[in-house]
């Protein structure tokens, strides 16, 4: 379960394009309600990954498309597609169907470690 702590309810937008701004629903304050086609978790120390999984699967109630848990414990990336299998990356990080031409090599996610 979820807690109220944990439950995604907006997303604050720097800055929109005027043409996107005026098509969005208004609201009463100064923040549009939007939900990311891209979430990303961050595992700390503390969390349990069930619970960060699971925060995930609510993006995609909420219309989200992808998500992606970091786990610097253990060194990985796990890609969550919508609808499809997780896949857990060690090398490249690639999403073609929402940011075409952009990679990230994992390993550039981690600290340096110095002798």
């Amino acid at each position: 379960m979820v807690s109220d702590r944990q439950m995604p309810t907006v997303l604050r937008v720097q800055y929109l394009p005027k043409m996107l701004l005026t098509a969005l629903k208004k609201t009463k304050r100064d923040f549009v309600e939007l939900v990311p086609d891209l979430m990303v978790e961050i595992k700390s120390k503390s969390d349990r990954i069930k619970p960060l999984e699971e925060k995930i699967q609510l993006f995609f109630q909420l219309g989200s498309e992808v998500g992606i848990l970091i786990d610097p414990d253990k060194l990985t990336v796990t890609v969550y597609p919508i609808n499809q299998a997780s896949v857990v990356l060690h090398n490249g990080l690639t999403l073609p169907d929402l940011l075409p031409g952009w990679e990230l090599a994992v390993s550039e996610l981690w600290p340096p470690e110095f002798e």
